[in-house]
């Protein structure tokens, strides 16, 4: 069983007299910023030359360049997208890295696949917050937080997860909880929803409304009941707070019969042979490598699927619904 860490578990007091350094101010680094400045942290911003100095800027906040505030900080989060930090971190990072640095990532990607290798003389952590930037920031201001996976990569002073936990309850994480996860772990069961459960989901609402629309039922009444109305994020939502068979047992006797008299149909799909297949290219790296080589010859194949998704048809509808019940 992992281990789960509450606000119980952590002592704000181990930043005493410690300055955070945040690389990055995007989605993700700016509501932390001001998560941890509203904590009482004491904040340096590291930016490249860009508009998100205008941001950091707007929030109170002096950004500097990264080079300089790397030895006045203790720890140094970096909050960059995982594709651009491996050669941000060999050339303007590693060089100014000293003895005790405890450097936190919000995800385990670039150290699970060797993108980023640290000198032995730092701490490497990982926080990994389970929902996006702007529930970052919502729900520390109202009090409920937010999940996040929490792990060590390396411990070289022996004190790297005491002062991660102090970190992660600044940051308004263990109000809901942070479960311990290797870095390794994180980023494969990341990757696995993103490659694996998302995918299934899309196909599944796309070849429904296709099926739907083909038999003559109107396309708004087709979007709106599978997308629009939201009747499947309020059942997720249910699932979060109650678990997926409370949530389903909500539904009316004819749903349920519906739902769990028709489950082995979709046994047929050879789902758990394609999620196995799935895990398999994530694990060997092979997709890490993919993705690389995709970045650095400026997203080819993403473009040309992004821009076959926008040709089709049903997009168009999904738009012309939301507009006529607006």
């Amino acid at each position: 069983m992992a281990t789960i860490y509450r606000e119980a578990d952590a002592n704000l007091n181990v930043l005493r007299g410690k300055t955070v350094g945040l690389i990055g101010y995007g989605s993700l680094g700016r509501p932390l910023a001001n998560n941890l400045r509203d904590s009482g942290l004491r904040l340096l911003i590291g930016l490249p030359h860009d508009e998100t100095r205008l941001h950091a800027r707007a929030d109170g906040f002096e950004p500097q360049d990264i080079e300089s505030i790397i030895p006045r900080c203790h720890i140094l989060m970096l909050l960059v997208p995982d594709v651009v930090l491996p050669e941000l971190f060999v050339e303007r990072i590693s060089p100014h890295l000293q003895r005790g640095h405890l450097l936190v990532m919000a995800s385990g990607y670039n150290i699970a696949f060797g993108f980023v290798e640290p000198p032995p003389f730092v701490d490497v952590g990982m926080i990994a917050p389970r929902t996006i930037g702007e529930a970052v920031r919502a729900r520390y201001l109202d009090g409920s937080g937010y999940f996040s996976f929490i792990g060590i990569g390396q411990d070289a002073t022996g004190s790297a997860m005491e002062t991660l936990l102090a970190l992660a309850l600044a940051m308004g994480s263990l109000r809901a909880g942070a479960i311990e996860m290797s870095p390794q772990q994180e980023a494969q069961l990341d990757l696995f929803v993103q490659q694996a459960i998302l995918p299934a989901f899309h196909h599944l609402m796309t070849t429904g409304a296709t099926v739907l629309l083909e038999l003559g039922f109107p396309p708004e009444a087709v979007m709106m009941d599978l997308i629009i109305s939201g009747e499947l994020t309020d059942y997720l939502s249910r699932a979060s707070q109650r678990g997926l068979l409370q949530a389903l047992r909500l539904s009316s006797l004819t749903g349920q019969y519906g739902i769990f008299s028709r489950l082995n149909r979709f046994k047929e799909l050879k789902l758990e042979t394609l999620m196995e297949a799935t895990m398999d290219d994530i694990r060997s790296g092979d997709f890490s490598v993919e993705w690389s080589r995709e970045y650095e010859n400026g997203y080819p194949r993403l473009s040309s699927l992004l821009s076959a998704q926008e040709k089709r048809s049903l997009w168009a509808l999904e738009q012309d619904t939301l507009e006529r019940l607006k």
